[in-house]
């Protein structure tokens, strides 16, 4: 049934992907990677991952979305058309898919309990976590002690690309303002002009 489950969830996340390539919409686009972001955590409960599930469903489907449909409120909807035949880009990404999967023939078989994670380190954290942490959850115990120098990385990661983004947008209503003040000036100052040619 897990199997079923995740097969039927990378179906839709293949066919989401499908239309984030094929829409020209940006505003479809950002919606569809929110969706993919969701499926992708779904995902990751069905494999028991829940500290990730739950670090992608904010992460990706949340916070990446907003900043982007907060992006999009200060440009275009629809994507440039591009000056260049995408072959190149399609050659590179086929490239890109075949060394990934070739990293992948020798890994060990999926849900096999021999891996040398589950013979040393898993077992280690389920029988000391709790006496050397203090902490009576185990997947906080490892995020938050044995790698808590890793977690802490991907929150600042995270906190900088947030303020990173903030203020670009500030910058660019910034910009768009004056010219705005500019536009509205000189349409107040039309009609005035044309009474004074018409005298």
């Amino acid at each position: 049934m897990e199997a079923l489950i995740n097969m039927v969830l990378l179906t839709f996340m293949a066919v989401v992907t499908i239309g984030v390539i094929r829409l020209k919409s940006l505003f479809a686009v950002v919606i569809l990677s929110g969706i993919y972001s969701f499926l992708m955590a779904s995902v990751l409960i069905v494999l028991d991952a829940v500290d990730v599930a739950m670090t992608e469903a904010s992460v990706g489907a949340g916070i990446s979305t907003v900043l982007m449909l907060a992006t999009l409120y200060l440009t275009k909807h629809e994507e440039t058309p591009s000056l260049h035949p995408p072959t190149v880009a399609f050659f590179l990404a086929l490239v890109t898919a075949g060394l990934l999967i070739y990293g992948t023939l020798d890994l060990p078989p999926f849900g096999s309990a021999d891996q040398p994670i589950h013979l040393h380190v898993a077992d280690r954290y389920l029988k000391t976590s709790i006496r050397e942490t203090m902490v009576p959850n185990v997947v906080t115990s490892v995020l938050a002690s044995y790698r808590g120098f890793d977690t802490l990385g991907e929150t600042t990661v995270i906190f900088t690309a947030g303020i990173g983004a903030m203020l670009l947008l500030r910058g660019r209503r910034k910009a768009a303002a004056p010219a705005k003040n500019n536009s509205s000036a000189a349409a107040d100052r039309a009609p005035k002009g044309d009474e004074e040619t018409t005298a």
